[in-house]
């Protein structure tokens, strides 16, 4: 049983999960655009997920404790050098537009870790109402835009449409990241549920959800999409309506990230079914 655990800590905390979240995001969006899987970009995407979040999340670490560094530390940093490599890898392969349109939105993925002013000891991340602004922003990026542009189909209404709705739902997915964490951030980094309060975070995430589910009726009228689409609304709003601080600890980080992925198995059950 510990081994297990062992195995599940891993597998979170070397990001793997939320690289299979985005990529489910981007599965979905060359479903819903009927685009063939391009998987030299999706594994290019997917490898950037799990280089980029280890590189926010360790990086500082890795820096002042390099001497110290546990077992498990070191093993992560490993694993992210090689995924670092793929990334690499896979980048060559794509094409050469596509993947200079990615430069800024991994430059936004550093600045989000690293204070980007002489004299400023600031990051993206600890800039107040910031930081949910650029994860959505980078998330829609990575799994829309850059997609859709290396297919050619960037320049649609429909893509405008679901580009938003892409941006509002990773929105509401961050929002019970942001309630869980409402006792360990400083108090100067003013987050949505710290600024207006818990309840007034929810009903702010339900809005953004219907106002997600109208764009869903105007860019798509298949029943193939919009059924599945149903479902993983209707999660997101319990998922996000049962959010609190003192959650359990796979609350947020195993089962909201997971949500992407439950989407993208409904999506597959209704075409091939």
């Amino acid at each position: 049983m510990r081994f297990l655990k062992n195995i599940l800590n891993f597998y979170l905390n070397s990001s793997i999960h939320v690289a299979i979240a985005v990529y489910s995001f981007v599965r979905i969006t060359e479903m819903y655009f009927k685009l063939p899987p391009n998987e030299n970009l999706d594994y290019f995407i997917f490898c950037g997920t799990i280089t980029g979040y280890n590189f926010v999340k360790y990086a500082g670490v890795a820096k002042l404790h390099h001497k110290s560094l546990t077992n498990d530390l070191k093993i992560i940093q490993i694993f992210s050098f090689l995924c670092f490599l793929a990334m690499c890898y896979y980048g060559c392969l794509i094409d050469f537009k596509t993947l200079l349109l990615s430069l800024p939105l991994a430059l936004l993925t550093v600045l989000y870790a690293v204070p980007f002013l002489s004299g400023f000891a600031k990051n993206l991340r600890e800039i107040s109402y910031l930081k949910i602004i650029v994860v959505a922003f980078v998330w829609t990026g990575f799994t829309v835009l850059i997609p859709l542009f290396d297919a050619g189909k960037e320049g649609t209404l429909s893509a405008v449409f679901y580009a938003i709705q892409r941006f509002l739902l990773v929105i509401v997915l961050i929002l019970p990241f942001d309630i869980r964490d409402m006792k360990f951030d400083a108090i100067s980094l003013q987050t949505i549920p710290k600024k207006i309060g818990i309840d007034s975070t929810k009903k702010l995430g339900v809005a953004l959800l219907v106002f997600s589910l109208v764009l869903e009726f105007m860019s798509s009228t298949e029943i193939t999409v919009k059924s599945p689409f149903m479902l993983f609304f209707f999660l997101m709003i319990i998922f996000l309506m049962r959010a609190k601080i003192n959650q359990s600890k796979y609350y947020s980080s195993f089962w909201v990230e997971s949500l992407p992925i439950v989407w993208l198995l409904f999506l597959l059950g209704f075409h091939n079914f």
